[in-house]
């Protein structure tokens, strides 16, 4: 059970902090049962469900996990996964933005990135299914990281390439040593 100030990974709804956990005083909730009042973190409103929930959580990464995945983001390999079919392309990219997973995150926007600029290259765009999971899994990764690193989901980016161009460097100077 999470304690009232955690913040944890709720399925799809991404970043949100326990506000309360307790019996609900409200029309449709279950006498008996123990809920969770959570608050997104990063858009406004409530989430009311229960502390046995079928729904994916998660306590989110430390700040340690998330810089050392920032760290590993140049070796994650970018597989690109090509399909014609629409369905078939949308369930291999909903199966890893279903596993919560920030490798899985970190791969599949490489992948599409990848993608995307082969699709430039050829004087094309990215279909909407690329585009759309894109958005998404870039969404899902910079809230946890943004969580994680106490700072703006807007600023993770910025955070992400600052840290590997850094990584690089003292890379390039240990070499010349």
């Amino acid at each position: 059970m999470y304690q009232v100030g955690a913040l944890i990974v709720y399925g799809a709804e991404g970043v949100c902090r326990v506000e309360s956990v307790g019996p609900l005083e409200m029309r449709g909730a279950q006498k008996g049962t123990s809920y969770y009042t959570l608050a997104p973190l990063f858009r406004a409103g409530k989430i009311f469900t229960p502390v046995d929930t079928t729904v994916y959580t998660r306590p989110v990464m430390t700040r340690e996990e998330a810089e050392a995945l920032i760290d590993r983001i140049p070796e994650i390999p970018a597989e690109v996964y090509e399909s014609n079919n629409p369905r078939l392309l949308n369930e291999h990219y909903q199966a890893l933005l279903k596993s919560y997973d920030c490798v899985d995150l970190v791969r599949l926007i490489r992948a599409i990135y990848a993608k995307g600029r082969g699709a430039a290259q050829r004087g094309r765009h990215l279909g909407q299914v690329d585009e759309r999971t894109f958005k998404r899994a870039q969404d899902m990764l910079h809230g946890e990281l943004a969580a994680a690193l106490g700072i703006a989901p807007d600023r993770v980016a910025e955070y992400i390439s600052r840290r590997v161009e850094e990584l690089e460097q003292s890379s390039v100077r240990e070499e010349k040593n």
